[in-house]
């Protein structure tokens, strides 16, 4: 699954503080593992033909178990009305407890055959359902990572007890429903939709679809797909000889807009299966592959075998940055890569997820980098992922990438920038340390040895230890079993003729539970030609061992403009550069010609600058700088965000209001003078509309002539989304009001507009604005899980401390209410989204300490989420202290 929040993985459902039975813990699932025994089957039939509040789940699952055992299958329904046990009838008040479904004195062959009224989800976890209001269409579909099958049949929801699905599924006629495999028949079923089936359509027939049995396979990716989605086919001819049909499918509103990228995604798709049987040698091993681009989706896709589900603002209707045109790229190549590293082989706990979402994150940046056209994908690796990572680790939860999975808690909160980028990070500096060939040949060894099994760290290693002759238990420790990161600083002895007299990396860990680590790294050399243009022009490779590293190979070398330690991003490491070269490269950063050695010089000042080693004002100033020839759209998209964040939080406080208004003059005098109709001039303007304040003339002028034509950039077309952000600018300074929004709405309801009028509304500068939306946040059931985030982000993303005060307080009083009241990812929504950054950050410590020490047997998952928005501000003080006079 790809995490959508770097740009990277997802959870669920109404928790009452997250009773056990939803709760299940590893001792739990290891007890229960040890009673099921194979082959275990499933039958589930769905009736979707009910709405729009429940649907009917029939489940019956045969399976082997420990003779006079007992156990439980996982379940969440809002009523359950028959269990029946090898023959027997169960009470359902009785057996049905806690989430769970209670199996008593088991025999050695079992049938269990549960039915129950399942709720539909607008939460985007279990079963979802969406309609949408350009056309009242109802569109319905499954995310079960992690365990989240129980919402829609009762099953046994541990990724290691696998199992063979036979599906079914009730429906109008007119839908398309779709799950792992083909269909293997349709029937019509002599009945009617009920009403609130259809959102606004009229009542019709029911067509029931029967689904060929799956391969052996875990529950959480198990997926059905039911509305009338448009849809696109093809073939693709499989290495193994096979012909592998292939689809993908939108909403209605949106098929004329994807119907113009179908098949470019196709051929991305078709060289993804390429590169990855080529690469692993295992052929794509599955009946079919879909892709189904869905609304109001949490994380950006999902892995589910032969069904992937994709959020559909991965469906361009607007002008969107090439970053995200990336992206898209990345996630498609990312979920297919898990229908081998996750599905065909899939890890026995949680605790080994990383095997999943670190895989698929490599891979899918190298297919990128190597099979399609977007040839710089390691720069928005760099720049996007390795950033996301630094940031986690050095926070107060850090953990390692194989990290303690207690229980599901712990999991959820686990897709994050350790799971996925810093394990990326760290599988590549692995592929340089045993070789790109001895690394994927133990790869298809593992996938061989294990296929359609579960597997853990220890069965990975031991393949690659042996295809690579390398001792790898060293290795795992370091980099896998310990958390955080070491920085590698580069100390430069000069003789008096200009050459090198020695040139030291020296490593020290910045956190201590961490061992220096074993380094394969390139040392490049960057000189400027007489153009300006500053390029490599020596490169040495070694390996850094200890606190000090003596590079050898540079005595008597000429000293270079620049000496770039992790030349290439090889390895994963904070980087400082010696004086000399840090000079020229803050002076110089936009003339480096390569975008993979710029990334990685850039991330290396960002991170001096939100540790306090390098000034703030200096740091914009050369970022401001740099952008003025930068083409590379993730690097642009993250140090736009990383200048944000260094004017609103990080300068002299005395500086903040000066320096902002420079940063938003530059910004609007590059846009003027960017390529008409380039993404350097779209993101510039967007980022640009993130700074106004009321009074501020200037912007007004900017902003609302934009809206209203009488202010024209060359080639910047005002589209759907683009008019939304300027309407939500102005909205911030308080030039439009809620009658405007609701106008702006009026004029094209839809999905995406409807969660542009709700941000818009809450992100308005006035007391009363901000009132209303912590109200809806807290208190409105009805919004869907998009509309949440929305209101969310306007009420919190407006920098004006005055309008986040009055909310220091409120944040801490209501975290307790919101995380007992809420599904986990709602929760999570809330807590992370609704605190005030731009408050105080003095006083937000003093609360959130006070908190924290109040909560010490709060859960885990929960005191990981306020300690990371704490520390965020803990940071900011200090480097605002470090910036204080400068």
């Amino acid at each position: 699954m790809t995490d959508y929040s770097a740009t990277p993985p997802c959870v669920i459902g109404r928790k009452k503080g997250f009773m056990p039975g939803a709760n299940l813990t590893r001792a739990e699932a290891e007890g229960r593992r040890e009673i099921i025994k194979a082959p275990v089957r499933y039958d589930v039939r769905l009736d979707l033909t009910q709405g729009p509040r429940n649907f009917e789940s029939v489940t019956k699952i045969s399976f082997d178990a420990a003779q006079g055992a007992t156990t439980f299958l996982d379940l969440i329904a809002d009523d359950v009305k028959a269990i029946t046990l090898n023959g027997v009838g169960l009470d359902p008040k009785g057996s049905f407890v806690d989430n769970r479904v209670l199996l008593d004195d088991l025999e050695k062959h079992n049938e269990v055959t549960v039915t129950a009224s399942c709720r539909y989800s607008t939460t985007g976890e279990g079963l979802h359902r969406s309609v949408d209001p350009s056309d009242g269409n109802v569109y319905l579909y499954t995310q079960f990572e992690v365990p989240d099958a129980r919402r829609v049949y009762a099953v046994f929801d541990q990724p290691d007890i696998k199992a063979v699905f036979g599906f079914s599924v009730d429906a109008p006629e007119s839908w398309t429903v779709l799950s792992n495999k083909p269909t293997e028949s349709t029937e019509t079923v002599d009945a009617l939709t009920q009403p609130g089936t259809m959102g606004d359509r009229p009542q019709e027939g029911v067509k029931r679809w029967i689904f060929e049995p799956t391969p052996v396979m875990s529950s959480y990716l198990t997926a059905i797909c039911a509305g009338p989605y448009a849809g696109w086919h093809t073939e693709y001819a499989n290495e193994d000889g096979r012909t592998v049909p292939m689809g993908m499918y939108c909403r209605q509103a949106l098929k004329d807009a994807f119907a113009k990228d179908v098949d470019y995604l196709f051929d991305i798709t078709k060289k993804g299966f390429a590169f990855y049987a080529r690469t692993w040698g295992v052929p794509y091993p599955y009946a079919k592959f879909d892709q189904i681009y869905v609304p109001e989706y949490n994380a950006g896709a999902m892995e589910n075998i032969g069904l992937v589900t994709i959020r559909d603002q991965y469906v361009f209707e607007s002008k969107v940055t090439d970053a995200l045109a990336e992206r898209r790229v990345v996630t498609v190549l990312h979920e297919l890569a898990h229908m081998w590293f996750g599905d065909y082989v899939t890890m026995k706990w949680w605790n080994d997820l990383w095997l999943n979402e670190s895989f698929a994150e490599f891979t899918s940046t190298l297919a990128t980098a190597e099979a399609t056209e977007w040839t710089d994908a390691w720069a928005t690796f760099n720049s996007g992922e390795k950033s996301w990572a630094l940031r986690q680790d050095q926070l107060p939860t850090t953990h390692p990438i194989v990290a303690p999975i207690n229980d599901l808690n712990d999991t959820y909160v686990n897709f994050d920038g350790i799971t996925y980028a810093k394990g990326a990070s760290v599988l590549k500096q692995l592929v340089a340390y045993v070789g790109r060939d001895k690394f994927f040949e133990g790869i298809n060894n593992y996938l061989e040895r294990h296929a359609y099994a579960n597997a853990t760290l220890s069965d990975l290693l031991s393949e690659l230890a042996l295809t690579s002759g390398r001792d790898l238990t060293a290795w795992s420790r370091q980099w896998l079993e310990e958390p955080g990161i070491t920085t590698i600083s580069v100390e430069l002895a000069e003789n008096s003729d200009g050459t090198i007299d020695r040139l030291v990396l020296r490593q020290s860990a910045d956190n201590p539970e961490s061992s220096l680590r074993v380094h394969r790294m390139r040392v490049g050399f960057y000189d400027a030609d007489r153009s300006g243009s500053v390029h490599r022009t020596d490169v040495i490779e070694l390996d850094v061992d200890g606190e000090a590293t003596v590079v050898e190979q540079a005595h008597g070398r000429r000293i270079p403009a620049v000496i770039l330690p992790n030349d290439e991003d090889l390895t994963y490491a904070k980087i400082r550069l010696d004086a000399r070269s840090l000079e020229f490269a803050a002076e110089n950063l936009g003339a480096f010609d390569d975008a993979l050695a710029r990334s990685v010089v850039w991330l290396s000042l960002w991170d001096m600058t939100r540790d306090g080693e390098f000034p703030a004002r200096r740091f914009i100033g050369s970022s401001l700088s740099a952008l003025a020839t930068e083409t590379e759209s993730t690097t642009f998209r993250y140090a736009l965000a990383q200048i944000a964040t260094t004017a609103w939080h990080y300068v002299d406080p005395a500086h903040r209001d000066e320096t902002v208004r420079h940063v938003a003059s530059s910004l609007w005098d590059l846009a003027l003078n960017a390529r008409p109709g380039s993404d350097e001039q779209f993101q510039l303007v967007n980022s640009y509309l993130g700074y106004g304040e009321p009074g501020d003339a200037e912007f007004a002028a900017h902003t609302r002539g934009l809206l209203d034509g009488s202010v024209v950039l060359g080639g910047l077309e005002i589209d759907n989304n683009l008019r939304w952000r300027l309407v939500t600018a102005l909205s911030r300074v308080n030039l439009v009001d809620d009658e405007d929004v609701d106008a702006e709405l009026a004029q094209r309801d839809t999905t995406e507009n409807r969660e542009f009028a709700f941000g818009a509304k809450a992100a308005r500068g006035t007391a009363e604005a901000k009132r209303w939306a912590w109200d809806q946040a807290l208190t409105n059931d009805d919004l869907t899980n998009m509309q949440l985030e929305a209101v969310v982000n306007g009420m919190t993303g407006t920098p004006r401390p005055d309008l986040a005060e009055p909310y220091a307080e409120k944040y801490f009083e209501s975290i307790d209410g919101i995380w007992s009241n809420r599904t986990f990812h709602m929760a999570e929504v809330l807590i992370g989204g609704l605190y005030p950054v731009y408050a105080d950050p003095a006083r937000l410590v003093e609360l959130g300490d006070a908190w924290l020490e109040s909560h010490r047997d709060a859960d885990r998952a929960l005191r990981r989420m306020v300690i990371e928005n704490v520390e965020g501000s803990r940071r900011t003080l200090r480097v605002q202290r470090y910036n204080t006079g400068l």
